[in-house]
Parts: structure tokens; sequence; C-alpha cells
């Protein structure tokens, strides 16, 4: 896969939907339920997050739903990247770049949304052609201003920002021209995913689907 394949694919992933949830799954049982619930709602992209032992098997029952596109988050190596791409996941999400997970990912046909939060960092991913990336911490690195910052002389770079975005500051991010989406983890709270309530997180998603 070249850059500009994966600049196509993540672009049009990104463009599905104004929100990606960002899941912290720690029971594989709770995975398809939550998917369902999501996509019902109207967020059909999905990241989950290689952070917990349940992650594998997470993105394996959710690549099962219909409607749903999901992904690896937390990815930070070949190694991830194989195990992601083997569960089922259809785009990667990393907190960063590096020069062999960019091989990784080009050479397993996986599309990667790679962190960049400096303009030396954006630059970097220019230089080798990526135009598409994730704006990681985005609430700790200077959040919307600091992100409209870096489009006025890096406009080729398309954003999804993740960290400390939430439902009071993710239309300051949206509607930046430099911006397809939001990454975010508060339309599926713990205890919410705990208590099995799919109707709530359904509703959630509807709430950040209208963004």
């Amino acid at each position: 896969m070249t850059p500009e394949e994966n600049n196509a694919r993540t672009l049009e992933i990104m463009r599905k939907a104004p929100v990606i949830p960002v899941l912290v799954v720690e029971d594989a049982a709770t995975a398809s339920p939550l998917a369902k619930a999501l996509v019902a709602g109207g967020l059909p992209v999905l990241e989950v997050t290689l952070r917990t032992p349940a992650a594998l098997d997470a993105i394996r029952a959710m690549a099962e739903v219909p409607g749903g596109i999901v992904g690896a988050g937390t990815v930070l190596s070949a190694a991830d990247v194989a195990a992601a791409k083997a569960a089922g996941a259809t785009f990667a999400v990393s907190p960063g770049a590096t020069p062999a997970l960019l091989e990784a990912c080009a050479a397993a046909d996986l599309p990667l949304l790679a962190g960049a939060v400096t303009a030396s960092e954006v630059m970097a991913l220019l230089e080798r052609g990526y135009q598409t990336g994730k704006f990681f911490p985005a609430g700790s690195s200077g959040g919307a201003a600091a992100l409209k910052g870096l489009g006025a002389p890096l406009p080729q770079m398309t954003f999804c920002p993740t960290g400390g975005v939430s439902p009071g500051n993710a239309a300051d991010y949206l509607k930046l021209a430099n911006v397809a989406c939001v990454g975010g983890s508060w339309v599926a709270p713990k205890d919410m995913v705990a208590a099995g309530d799919w109707a709530g997180i359904e509703a959630l998603a509807r709430d950040a689907a209208g963004l």
C-alpha cells in the first residue's frame, strides 16, 4: 500500500461519521452488543485500543457486526500490526509514527492514522507522503487552537484529534478546515458498558453523530 492509497482509505474512514469511538474493552463478551449499539446510533467506525487482554477478541467480535468498520488503536509495533490484521481490523491508529510502523502497515495493507502533534512530526509524515493523521494528545497539546495554528502552514494534513475531546469541545475541533472527525471515549462510558445499557449508549452515539 502506497502513502497515497493510505491517504485515500483513511480519509474515507474518517468521513464516515464526525466521531470515532475510542474503546477500551475489558470483557470481550460486551464487544458485539457495544458495537451494535454504536453502529445503530450512527457511529460505524470503531477504534478498539490494544490496551487490554480482551482487545483482539473484541476486534474479532466487532468485525462480525453488520455495518461496523473496526480498527485497532494503540498500535505500536509490527507485531501489533500483524495481530490486529489477523483479528479482523480494517485500519490502525497509533499515538505516534516510526519508520518501522509505517512500513509494517504498508506491507500489511492496513491503513494507518499515525499520530503527530508538532509541526516537525507533521512535516515528517508529509515528507513520506502521508496526509492524514491523529492529533494526540489533543487536549494537553493546545487543543483546537493549536490544531488551527498547524493548519495555516501545513494545510495538506487532515486530522482526527483524540485525547481530551468531549461533547463540550468536539464542535470546536470539527469546525476546523483540517479536521475530518474526532476520536472520543465519552460515547461508551465504562459504567454503562458494565451495566449493559446498550440503549443508553446508542442514544449517546446518536447525539455524537449529530455533531
